[in-house]
């Protein structure tokens, strides 16, 4: 079957898209990634321009792998930098280039969408000779499942990238007390004090589903996550419209806890939900309280996952601060495939050593944990 190439999601039809997706994961579903067209968050205007590639057979979709055809390296979290840099000074064109993953969101899932196996295979394959004929230097498919590891092994071409993430697991706490008693008695009073001292300033929460956030407390929540941009000189990635577009394509899966002060919000965490999966997302505050950005982002979705028995807690990516409050690291896959063979040959032998150090700097870092010893 030939490729096919859709410049928009909203030339594909919702249903027969999710239908291909193999879990519950918000992040690849229509309603979320048409979001984020819809809103003005992706363009070439951003240097993200969606480039869905297809297989369609009889009219069917039978296989996808949403894909952006990118100018810059930006809000991917897989960072190659260097080797643009290093393209440069040798007069090899970097850019463009293809990416598949999920725009400015660093987390693992389904890539290739398939109805059968054999579809995937063979949509990856076509891929090499269609980078030949748009002129892009390579294909880059960030945060993969385990399905998609297995698959990319197999195939010539494709290079493997460790990386190191660290995410909550519920062991069946019954509360959070019962959480930190699974702790080191200096780690599990550490916490107490960091909560201790939110409650003492007077910050109380509040919890919202996506239908139950109003537009003005939309515009609250982007003034937060926008702020985060501000502060750094930079501008945010995502429009306002795009949380008021999740919210009426996706509100089940929305999750956003409100920080107020005197019934005045002052900071938020905005979540999503999908299958055993508490996925944390944006955070943002616009008045500074002590320890306020721990127990917002971190012990607020902890307290969320023990309650309604999620099993997972991703709060997103980097951040060593995590491992003392018992977020365990993980490692995360992505596969490289670039067309010119002297970048190749650099990157792969780069790629080596690099495995090393993520995988020791991963056994390292479990000596960080906050966690009891048997």
């Amino acid at each position: 079957m030939p490729l096919h190439v859709a410049a928009s999601l909203s030339a594909i039809d919702a249903a027969q898209w999710d239908a291909l997706l193999p879990e519950p994961q918000p992040f690849l579903r229509h309603g979320f990634l048409s979001a984020l067209e819809d809103s003005g968050s992706l363009g070439e205007r951003s240097g993200w321009a969606p480039e869905h590639v297809l297989l369609i057979e009889e009219g069917q979709l039978v296989a996808a792998l949403p894909s952006y055809r990118k100018w810059h390296s930006y809000g991917e979290y897989v960072f190659d930098h260097g080797w643009a840099d290093a393209c440069a000074r040798a007069g090899i064109d970097y850019y463009p280039k293809l990416l598949s993953a999920v725009p400015f969101s660093p987390v693992s899932g389904p890539r290739l969408l398939v109805r059968r196996p054999q579809d995937g295979i063979e949509l990856l394959r076509s891929l090499p000779g269609y980078l030949e004929a748009e002129g892009l230097s390579g294909a880059h498919v960030n945060f993969t499942d385990p399905a998609l590891d297995e698959l990319m092994a197999d195939e010539e071409g494709w290079m493997e990238r460790l990386g190191c993430q660290y995410h909550w697991h519920n062991r069946g706490y019954r509360d959070f007390d019962d959480f930190l008693d699974a702790l080191s008695s200096r780690k599990r009073k550490q916490m107490r004090k960091e909560r201790e001292q939110v409650r003492a300033q007077g910050i109380e929460f509040e919890w919202r589903e996506g239908g139950q956030v109003s537009e003005a407390e939309w515009d609250f929540v982007y003034a937060c996550y926008a702020n985060t941009y501000y502060v750094r000189g930079r501008s945010p990635y995502l429009t306002r419209d795009f949380f008021s577009l999740l919210a009426e394509r996706m509100p089940e899966a929305i999750r956003v806890v409100l920080a107020t002060h005197e019934r005045r919000p002052v900071a938020m965490a905005f979540s999503l939900l999908g299958g055993d999966s508490f996925y944390g997302r944006y955070w943002g505050c616009l008045a500074e309280y002590d320890r306020l950005h721990f127990e917002t982002c971190f012990y607020q979705g902890m307290d969320y996952a023990i309650a309604h028995g999620i099993q997972r807690f991703d709060a997103g990516a980097q951040g060593e601060h995590k491992l003392i409050r018992g977020f365990e690291p993980v490692i995360t896959r992505s596969w490289h495939y670039l067309r010119h063979p002297g970048l190749r040959a650099a990157v792969e032998n780069f790629l080596q050593e690099e495995r090393v150090g993520v995988m020791g700097y991963a056994e390292q870092a479990r000596e960080a944990l906050p966690y009891r010893q048997a």
